[in-house]
């Protein structure tokens, strides 16, 4: 059973953004510090394994330090560290914050480029990361599937698969073009507020009566990713 049996990816995405934002959802706010490519980019690679909440104030003192390629790569290593602690693996990021800021000004002019193929040639850029970057900063049909995308699609009933990779296939054939790039911020967003890996808020959910995991359904539902 699916969800889609009852509402239209419109309709799904909307009451689930309205709920997300009625609730605060912190990446709402993250997303008020990444204005461009870039910070979306660095952004994206310091929110790798890392809380929302924790990365919004690492890009908040690393934008006041730095907020093109030239003024990065200006920081040093150990600059950066301190700037960027304590998200996960700060000590890696650090060293490839340097290397990306290289790379963006002698591969490309300083500027980040637009297509999935050079954005995995980036350093500490993976193909959700590039996906995130494609959608949020060039508005671009792209779907990024992290744990929150992998996890609701399932839940709703959209997909069933086991991998993150097979998620996004089948969400490419059934998300309509003009919605594909709204479909990660969205259900992050709800994913933090409302369809949590444990203990989801089913009984206060807004599509609870259609999803075919809810607990008021009488079901358990999946805690994948």
């Amino acid at each position: 059973m699916s969800i889609l049996e009852h509402l239209s990816w419109e309709e799904l995405l909307e009451l689930m953004e309205k709920e997300a934002r009625r609730r605060k959802a912190p990446v709402y706010e993250f997303r008020k510090h990444v204005t461009t490519p870039f910070r979306a980019l660095v952004a994206v690679l310091l929110s790798s394994r890392t809380r929302d909440e924790t990365t919004l104030e690492a890009v908040r003192r690393l934008f006041k330090r730095a907020t093109s390629p030239e003024e990065l790569l200006a920081l040093s290593e150990e600059e950066l560290r301190e700037l960027i602690y304590p998200v996960g693996f700060y000590r890696s990021k650090a060293a490839n914050l340097r290397e990306l800021a290289r790379v963006l000004i002698e591969r490309y002019g300083g500027r980040v480029p637009d297509t999935l193929e050079e954005l995995l040639t980036l350093p500490g850029i993976g193909r959700k990361s590039a996906n995130v970057v494609l959608a949020n900063a060039f508005g671009r049909s792209a779907i990024a599937v992290d744990t929150h995308v992998h996890r609701i699609a399932n839940r709703l009933g959209v997909v069933s698969t086991s991998k993150p990779e097979e998620t996004e296939a089948m969400l490419h054939a059934l998300v309509p073009g003009e919605l594909k790039n709204r479909l990660n911020l969205t259900l992050v967003a709800f994913g933090q507020t409302v369809c949590k890996p444990v203990k989801p808020l089913c009984g206060e959910c807004p599509i609870g009566e259609h999803c075919p995991s809810s607990t008021s359904r009488g079901r358990t539902p999946r805690a994948t990713g």
